[in-house]
């Protein structure tokens, strides 16, 4: 059975790497274009967000996972390289997670809080808030390279790394372990589902008012631009937050498991290994979805999309042309 799961996870590993990386580049070079109708803070925090999870997909998904499964030997598995990959995945991961949760605060902020919109909503703010969460979460991780140690050694040769059997059992190493998942991500889903409650009651109070002042002014149905923009925000919004919870929650369950019985994941079962497997496997499938949502629920980015894709393939048709003619 563990091995049928290594050949899907490899070939699950591989698509994720072929999709995620190109989709993410794409979607930064257009949100980074500004065509999508989008504000400039707000493509700020989506830029950051697809930038985030590309660093996810290269440092998880090809430098561990598939280097790990298919060059094996190579300079990537010395011991100091593992441990750097690994410092590199948890803050990519890290500031991935809080980037959702500052764009969730940013469309808070946008549609609730119109007096704070002014000076919160801002090119400035944005950057200070992204640089501020990536040098926090850079310090945060630097106990990594005291908790790894070596995992084999040939001739004198330091190979992989692994987590220190100290780790689960000496009460620091176990007290940074919560710390370190409530921060990420069990402190973001709460802030995420707040944060959401909030927009959504106030979208839909606002709607309520505006849909009764213009039932008072006309009878005649026409279309509310406004009504139909935080429409499409709280869509945008709700699919974001909601693909991050989903795609987070097993991740979360295998840790709440492993802290309340007080095992080592090192030795888990079949059965659990492969939950585990599958919690890590949907955290790179949660570095996809994000620019998929954007092509669903924008369609000004869905055109500009579509538009990058068909530009090489212009390309390759007019050259094949001039060659034939």
């Amino acid at each position: 059975m563990l091995e049928l799961f290594t050949v899907v996870d490899n070939v699950y590993y591989i698509t994720i790497a072929s999709i995620g990386i190109p989709v993410n580049t794409l979607a930064i070079v257009i949100l980074s274009l500004r065509k999508c109708g989008l504000s400039r803070c707000t493509t700020h925090y989506l830029v950051a967000m697809a930038t985030a999870d590309l660093m996810v997909i290269i440092t998880d998904i090809v430098l561990y996972q598939l280097v790990h499964s298919f060059y094996r030997g190579s300079f990537l598995h010395l011991t100091p390289a593992c441990i750097v990959i690994d410092f590199l995945l948890f803050v990519s991961s890290d500031c991935s997670v809080w980037f959702t949760v500052t764009f969730s605060a940013d469309r808070f902020v946008t549609i609730c809080c119109r007096k704070l919109k002014l000076k919160y909503c801002t090119v400035k703010t944005a950057a200070v808030i992204l640089s501020t969460a990536c040098t926090v979460f850079f310090l945060k991780n630097v106990p990594i390279f005291i908790m790894r140690e070596t995992k084999i050694v040939v001739d004198n040769v330091h190979w992989s790394c692994q987590m220190k059997p100290s780790y689960y059992t000496e009460v620091g190493w176990v007290v940074y372990d919560w710390f370190d998942k409530v921060l990420t991500p069990l402190l973001p889903f709460i802030l995420v589902l707040l944060f959401n409650a909030l927009t959504v009651r106030s979208i839909l109070m606002a709607n309520r008012i505006r849909r009764g002042l213009r039932s008072q002014n006309t009878e005649e149905k026409h279309s509310d631009p406004e009504m139909e923009s935080r429409r499409k925000s709280m869509i945008l919004l709700f699919a974001i937050s909601s693909s991050f919870i989903l795609l987070w929650s097993p991740y979360v369950i295998n840790f709440l498991y492993y802290q309340t019985v007080a095992i080592d994941p090192r030795f888990y079962n079949d059965s659990l290994y492969i939950f585990e497997r599958v919690g890590y496997m949907l955290l790179g499938l949660s570095c996809c979805t994000n620019a998929f949502i954007y092509g669903v629920t924008q369609s000004k980015f869905r055109e500009q999309f579509i538009t990058a894709v068909k530009y090489p393939l212009a390309l390759i048709n007019r050259g094949l042309t001039f060659k034939l003619n």
